[in-house]
């Protein structure tokens, strides 16, 4: 499939704010994000899923989630779609998407945990590049970290070539090629019984909090028992899991897993539920050097 790129971040432009996921508990963070990106610049169009909510869940129902989604794609005054949370919910929506309305409709689309789910699909489904980044609610909707906006922004407008790991281990030396794809651990298990995997060599991402080592294990051997992904992931760079049980256990199955496969892998990304956050495009060229810690990007990934 085609890659599309979507064109750049500029000041003056429209950003969604758009809630798919899990229900908005304190509006007032959304506003706070508004103010934010207005007093960048942007301007600022919320879903109104964003103030109606059932059970844990975003909007009154999906169909709600569902057309909130589309009509900012079609809506030609929105430049970038910002999700405004994760939790849980966009699984429900995949299999009800109208493709051909994102893929005919190109533009920056953006966030991480549950969101994983669309960043991935959007990119297998329609060649559109994706954005693994902060969000309105728990990012730009309260004390934002200055590297967390400027990666944000950096990004965003096309400039970021390298992202570096600190602090990490390096599970296994060496070099390899090929899309960054990824994100939430957990999420992307989920979607393990619908077609998500690109066919392409892969250099996975990887980031979770509050899952037990076990779950970590669990989730792992679900995704590497799919021989595409055994096949396609050349290398995994793995952001931080937070709140693990035990981290020899943890490094264990790394050191297990690197060993297993014989790809590279090390850890310190900042990828993560954390506050300081890098924000990566999914689908574009890389090298990935596990004994550096490092992720070049070889392609221009934005217009």
């Amino acid at each position: 499939m085609k890659k599309i790129k979507p064109k750049k971040l500029q000041k003056g432009n429209t950003i969604g704010i758009l809630a798919v996921s899990g229900r908005i508990k304190e509006y007032e963070r959304i506003e706070n994000a508004k103010n934010f990106f207005e007093n960048k610049g942007y301007n600022i169009v919320i879903s109104d899923t964003c103030k109606t909510s059932h059970r844990y869940m975003a909007g009154n129902n999906d169909e709600e989630c569902l057309n909130a989604l589309h009509s900012f794609f079609l809506d030609k005054s929105i430049n970038a779609i910002l999700c405004a949370r994760g939790g849980y919910g966009t699984l429900r929506l995949i299999n009800k998407i109208n493709w051909s309305v994102v893929q005919n409709n190109p533009k920056i689309f953006a966030g991480y945990s549950d969101i994983t789910v669309l960043l991935n699909m959007i990119h297998k489904k329609t060649g559109l590049i994706t954005f693994h980044s902060a969000m309105a609610n728990g990012d730009f909707g309260g004390e934002i970290e200055e590297y967390t906006q400027n990666s944000f922004f950096n990004t965003l407008k096309g400039d970021a070539d390298c992202f570096k790991a600190e602090k990490g281990i390096n599970y296994k030396s060496g070099t390899a090629a090929g899309i960054l794809w990824g994100g939430n651990l957990a999420s992307l298990t989920s979607l393990c019984g619908v077609n998500f995997i690109p066919d392409e060599d892969l250099i996975l991402f990887l980031e979770d909090l509050n899952e037990p080592v076990y779950k970590i294990d669990k989730m792992l051997t679900q995704l590497f028992n799919i021989e595409k992904i055994k096949k396609n992931v050349k290398g995994i760079a793995l952001g931080e899991f937070q709140n693990i049980n035990d981290i020899n256990e943890f490094n264990e199955i790394f050191y297990e897993l690197a060993g297993r496969l014989n790809i590279p892998i090390c850890s310190g990304f900042k990828i993560t539920h954390g506050k300081i956050k890098d924000t990566l495009p999914i689908g574009v060229k890389t090298c990935f050097d596990a004994k550096n810690g490092s992720i070049k990007i070889q392609e221009t990934y934005i217009n």
